[in-house]
C-alpha cells in the first residue's frame, strides 16, 4: 500500500519534470505500512502471534440470554449455554428471555481490571453464542443487545476498556446458530420446518456481523469460532471465513475452529490445509508438549461454561494455578472461563479465585509471561517453563510437591549454573550444584514458601543440555516398500548416533544427520553422545516390512456403498411406538439384534447435509478401490463413535460417546477392491463421520466417491 502511493507520487513529480532532482527511494528504510483498522502497524506471519505467546494467561467469558435462567428449566437445573438445545426449548419461547436480559450491574471496566489484576492479558467474549442472540448492536440483526431493556452495546464499552487497560479484546462468534431461519440442520427435537432455508443465505448474515466485530471496535486480538462440528460447515466456509477476517484485519488471531480439521475435544487439528492459527484443546489439557505448534486449552472454572446457579463446583485456587503452570510448561495459552449472572455480575466464587491467582502472578509471573515449553518430557515433583536472558536461560521451576529434604534434583542436564533463586524471596540464600548429569539445588526453607505453587529459578548458561533419550518418529510401524524414519534428540548441541540392527549404539555408530531410510524390517536403536560419552538412555522402535493385502474381484460395480440406518439399536428390533424410546447408548449397538429402519446407498462416507441424527445408528457396507499397492493412513473421525473394517479385521476403533475424535490406522493395499465396513452411532447433540485417505506421504483426504463400490 504504502510502496503503492510512492510510487504513484514519484511518478507525478516526474510527470511534472521539477527542476529538483527526486532522490532516490530506500525501500528497506519505510516506515512500516499502517492498516485502517484504529491504525495498527500491519505484522508480518513471524511477528502476528508474538504477543498471544507472550501473554500465556487469558480471560473466557460466556454471557448472554442463557444467564436469566441461570441452569433452571421446569425441573432441571443442570442447564447453561446449551439450555435451548438441552431442555428443548421452542424458538418462540426462547426468545421470552430477551426483554428479561437486563444486567444494570454490568461494569465493563471492572471486569477488565480483575482479569488484569488476575495477570491475565487478553478477554475472549461470546459476541454471538449457539443460541444466536448477538451482544452488541448489530445492523443485520434485531436478535441482539439493543433489543433488550439495557440498550447498551455491550462488546463497545468491553472494548473501550480493554483499550485503556492495554488488554487485547477478542470474539467468541459462534458458527452455529439455533435461532436464525436459514441455519442447517434443525435440532433432532424441533418442530420448526427446514423447508425454505438456504444455509448460503445464513452464511452471509454471519459473515455481516464477523465484518461488523472486525470494523466498528478497534484492534481485535483473535476471533475465537466456534460451533464448527456440524455436517453443514465446510472447508471451503471456513477458509473463506478466516479469509475474510484476515482481509479486515491483517493482524488478528483465528483459532483452528474456523474450519472442520479440529479432532474432538483435544482440539488439534489433524492433517494440512485447513484454516486457523492455533489448536484449541477443551477442558484438557494435552499430555505432553508440541513443539512448533501453538495452542491453548479452554476451561471452566466448575462445571459449566454459562452461569448456573445450582452449579458451585468449582477448581480450587491451587488446582487453576497448577493448571496454569502445566500449560505453559508445554508451551501453551490458558483461556479460564466465567459465566457472568444475569444482572452483569461474576460469581463470588469466580472473584475470589481471580483474585488468588492475581496475588500469585504478582509474585511470580515471569515464571508464565514470555516463557517458552519445558526442555524437560517430565519432572516427578512439578513443571518447568524456561526464558532467555541473554546468551544465558533462565529455568523456573514450578514445585507442586515441596522436597521434605530440603533438596531440588534436575536430572539429564549438563549445564553450568550461574545462579538460583526463589521468586518469592530472592533475598533467600540457596545454591545450584551441577554433578553427573543433573543439577541439585540446596539450602531450601524446610516449608513451601508458596502454599499454591512455589516457583524456584534457576539460570543456566547458554541453552539448555538435556540428556534424555532421542524420540524415535515415523508414519508407521509399518513399511511396504520404504519407509523415512526420524530422530529427535533432545537438545541439538548432542550427537545422536543409532544402529538399525539392534545393536547398542556406540560413539563410533553411525551419526544421525538426516532421516533413515529403511528398506526393510529393521529395529532401530538410539541414543546421544556429549563430548564422546553416552549421556543418554537408549530408545528404540521396531519396523516390519509387510505385503499387501490381496485384492478381491467383483462382479458388478455399482457406485458407492449400501447403507443401513437403525434407531435404537435395542434388542428385539423395532418397536411402533419407536420415537418415545431413547436408547442409553454408551458404545456402538448390537446390529445383530437390531432392524434397520431404511436401506439404502450413499456416495460418500459422511452423514448428509441437514440430516437429523439424534438417536441414529449406520452401517455403510461394500469396497474400497485402491489405485495402486501402497501402505495407507486410515483416519476415522466421529460423534459419538464409528469402528473401520477391512477385510473384516478391525482396524480402528474409534468407539464409545464422546465429542467428535479421530484416530488413525495403517493397512498394507494392493491395488483393487477391498471389502470395507464402517459402523457409526450418535446419541444426542453434534453428529459427524469423515474417513480419510492418505498415501505415498500424501496428506489424507476425505475418500474419493469414486473409490468405493458395492
Amino acid at each position: 500500500m504504502l510502496r503503492a502511493a510512492l510510487l504513484t507520487l514519484s511518478a507525478l513529480l516526474l510527470s511534472c519534470q521539477t527542476q529538483q532532482q527526486d532522490p532516490e527511494i530506500d525501500w528497506d528504510n519505510q516506515p512500516p505500512e499502517v492498516s485502517d483498522v484504529g491504525q495498527e502497524t500491519v505484522l508480518g506471519e513471524a511477528e502476528r502471534l508474538d504477543w498471544w505467546r507472550e501473554a500465556r494467561f487469558g480471560m473466557f467469558l460466556h454471557w448472554g440470554l442463557y444467564s436469566v435462567p441461570a441452569g433452571e428449566w421446569g425441573s432441571g437445573t443442570g442447564h447453561a449455554e446449551w439450555i435451548l438445545t438441552t431442555a428443548q426449548i421452542p424458538v418462540d419461547t426462547y426468545v421470552d428471555f430477551v426483554p428479561q436480559f437486563n444486567p444494570v450491574d454490568f461494569d465493563a471496566e471492572a471486569w477488565v481490571l480483575m482479569a488484569k489484576a488476575a495477570g491475565m492479558k487478553y478477554i475472549v467474549i461470546t459476541s454471538k453464542h449457539h443460541d444466536g442472540f448477538a451482544l452488541f448492536d448489530s445492523a443485520v440483526s434485531d436478535y441482539d443487545i439493543m433489543a433488550t431493556p439495557f440498550k447498551r452495546d455491550i462488546m463497545k464499552e468491553l472494548a473501550d476498556a480493554c483499550a485503556k487497560h492495554d488488554l487485547k479484546m477478542c470474539w467468541y462468534h459462534s458458527i452455529m446458530d439455533w435461532n436464525h431461519p436459514d441455519y442447517l440442520p434443525r435440532r433432532g427435537w424441533e418442530d420448526r420446518s427446514a423447508e425454505g432455508a438456504d444455509f448460503d443465505r445464513y452464511v452471509e448474515y454471519m459473515r455481516g456481523q464477523v465484518t461488523e466485530l472486525l470494523t466498528n471496535y478497534g484492534p481485535i486480538g483473535v476471533m475465537w469460532f466456534d460451533g464448527e462440528w456440524e455436517s453443514t460447515w465446510n472447508h471451503d466456509y471456513g477458509q473463506e471465513l478466516y479469509d475474510l477476517c484476515r482481509s479486515l484485519q491483517p493482524n488478528v488471531i483465528v483459532n483452528n475452529r474456523v474450519d472442520v480439521g479440529r479432532s474432538g475435544m483435544a482440539g488439534m487439528t489433524k492433517g494440512a490445509g485447513f484454516a486457523g492459527d492455533f489448536g484449541t484443546p477443551e477442558q484438557e489439557i494435552p499430555a505432553t508438549g508440541m513443539p512448533g505448534v501453538d495452542w491453548e486449552s479452554c476451561m471452566t472454572m466448575n462445571n459449566h461454561w454459562g452461569y448456573n446457579k445450582n452449579d458451585f463446583n468449582y477448581k480450587s485456587s491451587t488446582d487453576l494455578i497448577q493448571k496454569l503452570c502445566d500449560i505453559a510448561s508445554k508451551g501453551g495459552n490458558f483461556l479460564l472461563n466465567i459465566g457472568p449472572t444475569a444482572r452483569g455480575t461474576f460469581p463470588q466464587e469466580s472473584i475470589d479465585r481471580l483474585a488468588e491467582m492475581g496475588q500469585w502472578m504478582d509474585m511470580h509471573g515471569e515464571s508464565i509471561h514470555g516463557t517458552s515449553a519445558s526442555p524437560f518430557r517430565s519432572l516427578p515433583w512439578g513443571r518447568c517453563t524456561m526464558k532467555a536472558e541473554g546468551d544465558n536461560t533462565a529455568l523456573y521451576l514450578h514445585v507442586f510437591d515441596w522436597p521434605q529434604n530440603e533438596r531440588l534434583v534436575l536430572q539429564g542436564i549438563g549445564n553450568k549454573v550461574i545462579k538460583a533463586e526463589l521468586l518469592s524471596s530472592p533475598q533467600q540464600s540457596i545454591a545450584a550444584v551441577p554433578s553427573n548429569s543433573e543439577i541439585t539445588v540446596r539450602m531450601l526453607p524446610s516449608q513451601a514458601p508458596n502454599a499454591h505453587v512455589s516457583v524456584v529459578k534457576v539460570t543456566i548458561e547458554g541453552a539448555p543440555l538435556i540428556f534424555e533419550a532421542p524420540q524415535i518418529e515415523a508414519e508407521s510401524a509399518q513399511l511396504l516398500h520404504e519407509l523415512q524414519v526420524q530422530i529427535k534428540p533432545a537438545s541439538s548441541e548432542m550427537e545422536t548416533r543409532y544402529t538399525i540392527d539392534g545393536s547398542k549404539p556406540r560413539v563410533d555408530s553411525p551419526l544421525y544427520t538426516k532421516p533413515i531410510r529403511l528398506t526393510g524390517s529393521a529395529q532401530v536403536r538410539t541414543r546421544s553422545f556429549y563430548q564422546g560419552e553416552a549421556v543418554t538412555p537408549i530408545a528404540q522402535r521396531c519396523f516390519q516390512k509387510v505385503a499387501p493385502r490381496a485384492s478381491v474381484q467383483i462382479l458388478r460395480r455399482n457406485p458407492g456403498l449400501s447403507q443401513q440406518v437403525y434407531w435404537g439399536g435395542f434388542e428385539g428390533g423395532w418397536q411402533e411406538n419407536a420415537e418415545l424410546y431413547k436408547p442409553d447408548w454408551e458404545t456402538m449397538p448390537d446390529f445383530s439384534k437390531s432392524k434397520p429402519i431404511r436401506e439404502g446407498q450413499v456416495e460418500t462416507i459422511g452423514l448428509p447435509k441437514g440430516a437429523a441424527t439424534e438417536y441414529e445408528a449406520r452401517v455403510l457396507e461394500g469396497f474400497l478401490e485402491v489405485p495402486e499397492d501402497g501402505l495407507y493412513t486410515f483416519e476415522l473421525t466421529s460423534d459419538d463413535g464409528s469402528l473401520l473394517w477391512l477385510h473384516r479385521e478391525l482396524l480402528i476403533d474409534n468407539d464409545g460417546l464422546h465429542g467428535s475424535a479421530t484416530v488413525v490406522g495403517h493397512m498394507a493395499l494392493e491395488q483393487g477392491f477391498h471389502p470395507i465396513r464402517v459402523e457409526w452411532f450418535n446419541k444426542t447433540g453434534g453428529a459427524s463421520l469423515d474417513l480419510k485417505v492418505g498415501y505415498k506421504g500424501n496428506a489424507p483426504v476425505s475418500v474419493p466417491a469414486n473409490w468405493l463400490a458395492h
